[in-house]
Formats: structure tokens, sequence, C-alpha cells
């Protein structure tokens, strides 16, 4: 059995029409729900402390947010909205993951999935972006590696939008290694590329409509290959969903199949290098068409059941085949 960390206040971080708002959550789970769970126990996230969400962001950035949240919210800026609840919605983002990574290295569990709202990898240490507030996965690997006995730690970033700052907060530190396959040139624009500086960093931008096989290409060839070599204790998956081919914000074209592909590929590399010890976030995905059946694609590949996704369920006119553009950005990112 696997865990699935939840909270209610993840319900009340109310975004209104912004696209990353609680229809989302309310989607996952009815999905989650029909299927029965299956693998899964589900956990309530129990709020961070000021402590552990500190090791990555400054004391005035935690004072603002909850300072801003007690003021009834509003909007941080052109992307990011909070509301009254959203400071205690935060917390709990940060704390599920907190509680998952100390369970996992103690041996208790083999995965956790962080099902919690807001997302966190855009979040700066001082200053909120990018529709997050805390950095709910720099947090997580942060705790692992000071408080819950890991050496090393790494973070595969699948969401279609680049984790600028995870990256930022680790760049340099040679036991935390962030790899972030995303979309080319998009949010937030001048992050995310190839020859980025730092000494503990792997990015693979990829170019729009790269797909399924583009993206198995970039496991196979880039992912994999580093993943053995620094032969984690603990896997961190930043498992947006904002490529799939419905997503409003994303346009990578990737099918249900292919999410549940790539989380076939890091389990089995958790599998060899670390025990099998994942923790999953939810981060991006728009799309409320492919969205529950992603999620529903990603937990079964992390409880090894059989899929219940031969097929996309959705389609839209995904299209197939790897171009030359997809591989010259896939071997550029490899050398």
């Amino acid at each position: 059995m696997g865990l699935y960390f939840s909270h209610p206040s993840s319900l009340e971080h109310d975004t209104g029409g912004h696209p990353e708002n609680a229809s989302r959550l309310r989607a996952i789970e009815a999905a989650l729900g029909e299927a029965g769970w299956p693998g899964l126990d589900r956990v309530e996230a129990p709020a961070a402390t000021r402590e552990q969400i500190g090791r990555v962001h400054t004391a005035e950035h935690i004072e603002a947010i909850e300072r801003f949240a007690a003021a009834g919210g509003g909007m941080l800026d052109l992307d990011t909205i909070m509301s009254e609840r959203s400071f205690e919605a935060a917390l709990h983002a940060a704390g599920g993951p907190v509680d998952a990574v100390e369970r996992l290295l103690a041996g208790e569990d083999r995965f956790a999935f962080c099902a919690l709202r807001p997302p966190g990898h855009h979040a700066e240490a001082g200053r909120a972006m990018g529709f997050c507030l805390f950095n709910n996965m720099a947090v997580a690997a942060a705790h692992a590696i000071e408080a819950a006995g890991a050496e090393r730690v790494l973070v595969l970033d699948w969401d279609v939008h680049h984790g600028n700052w995870t990256e930022a907060i680790f760049r340099d530190d040679a036991s935390v290694l962030t790899i972030s396959l995303h979309q080319d040139r998009l949010y937030p624009y001048d992050t995310g590329d190839v020859d980025a500086p730092g000494e503990a960093l792997l990015n693979v931008p990829l170019p729009v409509g790269t797909g399924d096989e583009g993206y198995a290409l970039a496991f196979e060839r880039v992912v994999e290959p580093a993943i053995r070599s620094f032969s984690p204790d603990l896997l961190l998956i930043g498992a947006g969903q904002d490529a799939a081919a419905s997503d409003p914000l994303g346009r990578m074209s990737v099918t249900v199949p292919g999410f549940r592909e790539w989380t076939d590929r890091a389990v089995a590399l958790a599998d060899e290098c670390c025990g099998g010890r994942v923790v999953a976030f939810l981060e991006g995905g728009y799309s409320l068409r492919h969205l529950p059946a992603a999620n529903l694609a990603i937990l079964e590949g992390l409880a090894r059941l059989p899929s219940s996704f031969p097929e996309d369920p959705v389609g839209c006119d995904i299209p197939r085949g790897l171009r030359e553009v997809e591989r010259a950005a896939v071997e550029a990112a490899a050398r």
C-alpha cells in the first residue's frame, strides 16, 4: 500500500476562476473513489512548522503570506491568488510531504502521493509566484537531508513548466540533484536552459508537441542514466500533468498512457536505486478532461497495479512520431 496525503484546507484555498482551483482535486478524488482508491491509504497531511519551511524560505516571506491571508487575501501578482484560508492550506501542502519523507525513510511505506494545494515549484525564497506560495518539494528535500537521514535526494520534475526555484535552491548542493523535463520557453520563460549554471541540476527543455515518444527518449537518454549515476536515497517527483494534450497551459501532446510510462520508469529506477521510495507531488495540470485519468494512471503505476488506460480516454488528435527537432533537444541535454 501507498500513502495518499490530502487535507480539507486544500479545497478552501479559493482562487475563483483561476486555472489552479479546487475543481482539480475534486475531479481527481472522484476518479480515485470510483476506482476504489487503488493501493492507497488515505492520510491527513499535517501542517509544516515554520522551522521546516524556513529551511528554504525567509521568515519574512512566511510572515507576509500569513498576514496577507489574515487580511482576506487577494492577488499577490498577475498569476498568484490567495484567500483567507490559503496560508493554512500552504502549511499543509508543505507539511504532508515532510511527513511522507519521514515515513518512507523510516521504512514504513514505499510511496506517497501528495494531493495538496497550492502547488510549489515556482515559489522563491522570499516571493510567491506562478500559483505557488511555499516550495513544497524543496521543503521536503531539505527536510529529508537535514532531519530524516537521507544523504542524496533526487528531484524529478516533469511539470510542463520549469521548476525554477527548486532548481535555484539546490543548484550547487551536491546532496540534491534536480532534473526537469519541461516545455521550452514556457513560463517562467527565462529559466530551464540546458546550459544553466550549477553543479547539481539537469534541464531537458523540449519543443512544443514532443508527445509520448519524445519524452520516452528523454527518459532513456538523459533521466535514467542520471538517476542511476546519482544513486539517491529518495526520489521526489513533481508529477504535474499540464503536459497533457488537452491542457490549456501547455502544448506537449502527452497521453494518459504516457504519464503511466513515465511513472513506471521512475518506479523501476526507485526500485533499483533507493528501495522504491517515491514521493509524488500534484503540482500543475489544468485540464479537467485529462487530469482525473492521468492521476489515476500515475497512482496505479506507483502502486504497481495494472493500468486502467491502455489507450488515452480523451484523445485530442494527439500527434505521433519522433521528429528530428525532438531528438536534437534530448541529445543536447544528454551531452
